[in-house]
């Protein structure tokens, strides 16, 4: 059963160029994420897993554009291969259909290792870079979200037992951000 060619493009950044990565490549519908590859659940992502369909192929420029570890590449191209919907990786030459030989899963494990050893690798760099722009007084972090005096209000607030949720929403912060908050004491 032959379907339709379907592409997914992941950007890092608003500023990154999502065209170049299926470049000369045919596709009927292209998917575009602007999100971290270390987080599963993009949306894109998601309506691309919903809308393919057995005979599909699934055209990807290459392998950490859909997935940082090799845990997630593995479950999301295993997924994909038991429903009948081939994938390509561009950048690697690599193909896989669901009937794939034990040289193609160590090929889909050796290069998805790869990528996640170069992302482990780029964050180690970018860790050292820090580091020296700290030194050298040129880095000094995120901006806070609240001022100090905010910040000690939403802790008594929140000691008082006034609900997260809503102190959140009024300070106009994640949840997560407050919990940061309420776990430190600067």
């Amino acid at each position: 059963m032959q379907g339709q060619r379907i592409g997914y493009v992941r950007v890092s950044s608003f500023d990154q160029n999502p065209d170049r990565q299926l470049e000369q490549i045919e596709v009927g519908k292209v998917f575009t994420d602007k999100a971290s590859g270390k987080d599963t659940q993009r949306p894109e992502l998601e309506r691309l897993l919903a809308f393919v369909r057995e005979g599909d192929t699934v055209v990807v420029h290459s392998m950490d554009r859909l997935a940082r570890n090799l845990d997630d590449l593995r479950r999301i191209v295993q997924g994909l291969t038991q429903r009948g919907v081939r994938m390509e990786f561009v950048k690697e030459g690599l193909t896989f259909t669901g009937e794939d030989s034990p040289m193609a899963n160590l090929m889909l494990s050796v290069m998805g290792a790869f990528a996640e050893f170069e992302r482990a690798l780029i964050r180690e760099r970018q860790r050292e870079g820090i580091t020296l722009a700290k030194q050298r007084g040129a880095y000094r972090g995120r901006k806070k979200a609240l001022s100090d005096e905010q910040a000690a209000t939403l802790r008594q607030r929140a000691t008082a037992g006034e609900p997260k949720a809503q102190l959140a929403r009024e300070f106009n912060i994640s949840r997560e951000t407050l919990y940061q908050y309420l776990r430190t004491d600067d």
